[in-house]
Order: structure tokens, then C-alpha cells, then sequence
């Protein structure tokens, strides 16, 4: 007697379907990323899967590979721009997809980005707050005030 699996048993064991790798027409993305470059409105991998019908997840992933290429911008969680891609040719845009980058790397990079805006943030407040210590304390210098003493008492 013969044990032999028929081909309808080999699937019965059900993988969930990872939409990210799957293939997308390149043509296609290109055509409408150049199409919203010209009107630089923000969009959503989801308007870009519905335009050229593919799946959202296949095109999040594109999406974060070329903002990470900085050939679009990404401009908030979710949106992006695809101003910067009008600059760019069809051969740097297909070398760009077809680049091997470690997502783990992507989100550093991100990470590092973000904290070097709140870095530039913090010391531009931080000179702010020391020049305006300044002015006041040279206001109250020329008012004859030593702000160091007890009170702030005048000098005579």
C-alpha cells in the first residue's frame, strides 16, 4: 500500500500570505509617484495601491525603501511626498527598489533623524532663553538692580 501525499494535501496546512513581497509593476509606480510629483500633495501607500492596483502592503514597503533613498518624502507616519522624485531618472528609481536595505537599519535612521530635529529644536530654545536672560539682566543692570543680591535691592 502506497502513502503517497496527493497535491491537494501539500497546501492543506495554510502559510498567511505576506502581501509585502509581492511583485509589483515597477512601470506602473513609477508612472504614478512622477504623476503625483507634479502635484506634490501628500498620499498614502493605500491611495497608491488603489491607484495602480496592487497590494498596500507590497507598496508601504516601496514607499519606505524610496523615502528611505530619499527619493520621496516622508512627511508624517503614514504620508508621504513624492516631490523630490521629479529630479530623479527611471534607472536611479529602479536601483533604489531594487536595493537590499535591513528595515531594522531604516528605523534607526529614522530615529536619528527625528531626534536630530528635536536636538536642533531644544538648542535653538535653549538660545533663545539665554539671550532673553541677557536683555533682562542688562534692563536691570542699567537700572542700577543686582539681581544677585537679596531682593534685588538697588545700588546706590
Amino acid at each position: 500500500m502506497s502513502l503517497k501525499r496527493s497535491s491537494m494535501d501539500k497546501g492543506s496546512a495554510r502559510q498567511p500570505v505576506d502581501e509585502s513581497a509581492a511583485k509589483i509593476d515597477r512601470q506602473e509606480l513609477w508612472d504614478d509617484l512622477r504623476r503625483r510629483a507634479e502635484e506634490n500633495e501628500p498620499f498614502t501607500a493605500a491611495d497608491v495601491a488603489q491607484a495602480i492596483g496592487a497590494p498596500e502592503a507590497a507598496i508601504s514597503k516601496h514607499l519606505l525603501t524610496l523615502a528611505y533613498e530619499r527619493l520621496i518624502e516622508k512627511i508624517e507616519a503614514g504620508k508621504y511626498r513624492a516631490g523630490p522624485i521629479k529630479d530623479t531618472t527611471q534607472a536611479v528609481f529602479v536601483k533604489a527598489l531594487t536595493a537590499k536595505i535591513d528595515p531594522k537599519r531604516n528605523q534607526d535612521q529614522l530615529e536619528i533623524d527625528r531626534l536630530k530635529k528635536n536636538n536642533d529644536e531644544m538648542r535653538r530654545r535653549l538660545l533663545e532663553a539665554v539671550a532673553e536672560r541677557d536683555r533682562l539682566l542688562a534692563i536691570l543692570k542699567k537700572h542700577g538692580i543686582d539681581p544677585a543680591q537679596e531682593g534685588g535691592a538697588a545700588q546706590p
